[in-house]
């Protein structure tokens, strides 16, 4: 059953093919950051038009997170190039200077986590490093200028998906080795505590937002199926269980998901099933809106 299904249009494609690379809405722009293939260029979308922004400044990274605060794009972690190595580096690039500097480590390396912002602090969730993922979860105090460690998530996982909504911190999905999960946990910062939200069909490699008062999670892969995804599910306010909307036009895993000029855009991505963050990426890009 299809809710508010929305229509997906195609977008102007990326300049050059990305996966596993980092996303952020800042200053009135898409920003793309890194990716399997190795890019140090950062491009950026106005809503019109492709550009080159600027570089990475230390090399490039896969499987990095990106966070917005204080209108500042916080580049953290990855993997360096293309390989295994993860790095505790945090680059933080300021769009109206176009300027670079670096932000305090984090406390450990890490790659394919997810960063996202609640209540003017970065929450980053799971990851690997090059032994095993993580249930790691550490909070930046832009004030304080350091990390400290919050409650870790019930399980070590990677390729997490993760969204801010009303008030609270969703980690969707993820996966350990060959097992993907389904679970949904819901973290209270007041308690610094986990709950257990209603699930989705395990998965992992999507890609979470909030648009118009309702989480969705976009795409991702199966590997108990060897296939990438297309489907899309939708959580609204206070609904205990989520309900599909339309379709990926074309399914992919390691694209990457956020809310630009009132629509979902997914960036990115890869066709191609079990290569983990190393895979070879695409250069589409897919626009998704609802009726005014």
């Amino acid at each position: 059953m299809l809710v508010a299904a929305g229509v997906w249009h195609a977008a102007p494609p990326l300049p050059s093919a990305r996966a596993a690379h980092a996303v952020a809405a800042a200053a009135g722009a898409i920003y793309v950051i890194g990716g399997s293939g190795g890019q140090l260029d950062v491009d950026r979308f106005d809503g019109k038009r492709w550009t080159v922004a600027t570089r990475l400044p230390h090399g490039g990274l896969n499987a990095p997170a990106a966070a917005v605060l204080d209108g500042r794009i916080y580049v953290i972690g990855g993997f360096e190039q293309q390989t295994n190595l993860p790095t505790d580096r945090v680059e933080v690039y300021d769009p109206k200077h176009r300027t670079w500097s670096d932000g305090p480590k984090l406390p450990a390396p890490r790659g394919g986590h997810a960063a996202v912002v609640l209540d003017g602090k970065i929450h980053v969730l799971g990851g690997g490093n090059s032994v095993s993922t993580l249930a790691d979860h550490d909070v930046f105090d832009p004030l304080a200028q350091q990390w400290t460690e919050a409650a870790p998530l019930p399980r070590s996982e990677g390729s997490v998906a993760a969204a801010v909504f009303h008030g609270a911190l969703y980690a969707i999905g993820g996966r350990s080795g060959p097992s993907d999960f389904g679970d949904v946990y819901v973290y209270d910062a007041q308690h610094d505590a986990w709950k257990s939200g209603p699930p989705i069909p395990p998965r992992a490699t999507g890609g979470a937002v909030v648009y118009r008062n309702a989480v969705y999670y976009v795409g991702g892969e199966s590997q108990a199926t060897g296939k990438t995804l297309a489907g899309v599910y939708r959580l609204a306010r206070g609904a205990d269980r989520w309900v599909r909307a339309t379709a990926l036009p074309v399914a992919r895993n390691y694209a990457r998901t956020l809310a630009f000029d009132d629509a979902i855009y997914v960036v990115g991505g890869s066709t191609s099933a079990g290569a983990s963050h190393s895979a070879a990426g695409s250069r589409r890009v897919d626009r998704f809106s609802l009726p005014p």
